[in-house]
């Protein structure tokens, strides 16, 4: 999807210009696309890259796109599975702070993320986070977790709020709101989301979840808009002004974020949150825009987690 933007992803990009490139491991760039964005971002300031793959491969790839990889460190190995594998080591060894997926299929470079001796295990369960510019919303919205956890448990999603509320400290929102979205505002057993959200809340009340003001259960349209809240008697400060939405469910995060994309002209930028770095996951279907902005996201993101070390 190619879109013209609202300036959103623009002042994100701003905000990098003060900011060190950071050294980001690329795992199997394997094909234009994934080369170009790379490239195109090392450009703009954002990122050093390392190309972890077939080195034949990526030169020949290169040269067909007109790919300039002159100043491009890149580092041997035979496959997607031993690209992902290297490009992770390079973290754990401190030479990389950023990992990016190249062309290879996010599960197989996820696994070697998780990879329980040698992978980025922290505390903190992985999740997904699109940070999305919708052109009929006010400021930058982020959907979680469209991509990562099929059917969150309570505590599953006590990771989820806090790897994105951290996310957008790293944005540059002090204190983040949360709406958790259900199919209806009030509380009742028959639907499970809405007693999650109402112990979330209360989570978040006592300390376990810090850093945001969450709100919920909240039906889509209350938490996107104030009059919608109004007429339902709901008194918030997150309904219609929300920085975050947290999904029941996998299913249910995945159809609002392409929703936006294909019928509301939204861009989204990538980034998987709860490692030791974030992991920049590009789709094959991304404009260039959003490759850039998902970069420029992980930026921020990675110079917060240095600093919060």
């Amino acid at each position: 999807m190619n879109h013209t933007g609202t300036g959103k992803y623009e002042q994100l990009l701003e905000r990098c210009k003060t900011l060190m490139p950071v050294r980001t491991a690329v795992a199997h760039p394997c094909d234009a696309a994934s080369l170009a964005g790379a490239v195109d971002a090392a450009q703009l300031g954002l990122i050093q890259p390392i190309f972890v793959g077939p080195a034949a491969k990526i030169r020949e790839v290169a040269a067909q796109a007109k790919i300039d990889l002159s100043n491009v460190e890149i580092v041997d190995a035979p496959h997607s599975h031993a690209a992902a594998s290297a490009a992770v080591q390079l973290v754990r060894e401190g030479q990389a702070q950023l990992l990016m997926k190249g062309s290879l299929h996010s599960d197989e470079l996820l696994a070697a993320v998780v990879a329980r001796e040698t992978g980025l295990r922290t505390g903190r369960r992985l999740s997904h986070a699109f940070i999305m510019d919708v052109p009929t919303y006010h400021k930058v919205l982020i959907v979680t977790d469209a991509a990562i956890n099929i059917a969150p448990s309570l505590e599953d999603k006590v990771d989820i709020c806090q790897n994105a509320i951290e996310l957008a400290h790293s944005l540059g929102i002090a204190r983040p709101k949360l709406a958790v979205l259900a199919a209806v505002e009030t509380v009742t057993s028959k639907m499970p989301a809405t007693i999650e959200a109402a112990a979330l809340c209360k989570m978040a009340d006592r300390g376990q979840i810090t850093g945001g003001l969450i709100d919920g259960p909240l039906a889509f349209d209350n938490a996107i808009s104030k009059d919608a809240a109004r007429t339902k008697g709901i008194t918030s400060e997150v309904a219609g002004d929300p920085d975050i939405l947290l999904a029941p469910d996998l299913e249910a995060a995945n159809i609002l974020a392409k929703l936006l994309t294909f019928l509301a002209n939204s861009d989204s930028a990538g980034l998987v949150l709860g490692a030791r770095v974030p992991v920049i996951l590009t789709s094959r279907a991304d404009s260039v825009r959003s490759r850039i902005a998902s970069c420029a996201v992980a930026v921020l993101a990675a110079h917060a987690h240095a600093l919060r070390q």
